[in-house]
């Protein structure tokens, strides 16, 4: 069932001679700058869950990487974009799945020392979501992360931890979606 996903995954997504990638319409840009920085393109998939494919997610990084683990830790710049693909994303569903990716993304005393910050994080998804929006989730060692919605900043949360336990959400042992992380990884 794995490879038949992939193979899909494969089919719907068409690279260009700029290393742009398109993925269930979504055009990936290869590069992204935050705060000055230049990360590049770790690699991008496809959230689905049963039969809907809910959001593209991309990986921006300074140093490709194909270890979830190690980019989960490490104090280095990089970026997520989750771009909206299916009306079936809502401001509350998002809330519950954050919610859940936090559980499985961290231990308990790891959750407890950050549930402030997990908690403003869940308020950012306050509005409205439609299809067609996008969100970025930026990491920058020294600042924290910085949350923006369609271009539009919602907020910065301090914190290494954080950081950790968020990426982890995507890129860690017990991720969101398993075939989404190894695209994020440049894996498929």
């Amino acid at each position: 069932m794995k490879k038949l996903i992939l193979l899909a995954v494969a089919l719907v997504a068409t690279f260009t001679a700029d290393a742009q990638v398109t993925i269930n319409d979504v055009k990936v840009e290869k590069s992204l700058t935050v705060e000055g920085q230049e990360l590049m393109l770790n690699g991008a998939g496809l959230r689905e869950k049963l039969w809907f494919d809910l959001y593209v997610g991309a990986l921006y990084t300074t140093v490709k990487s194909g270890d979830g683990s190690t980019l989960v830790d490490a104090d280095l710049a990089m970026a997520i974009t989750l771009d909206i693909t299916d009306s079936k994303v809502t401001q509350d569903k998002m809330k519950s799945a954050v919610e859940d990716g936090f559980e499985d993304s961290c231990t308990d005393a790891e959750r407890a020392a950050i549930k402030g910050d997990i908690t403003r994080f869940i308020g950012f998804f306050k509005d409205a979501i439609v299809e067609g929006d996008e969100f970025q989730i930026a990491y920058v060692p020294g600042k924290g992360t910085m949350v923006s919605k369609n271009g539009k900043a919602l907020g910065t949360i301090a914190g290494i931890e954080f950081k950790r336990a968020l990426f982890g959400i995507w890129l860690g042992d017990d991720p969101a979606d398993e075939d989404l992380k190894e695209g994020m990884l440049g894996k498929s």
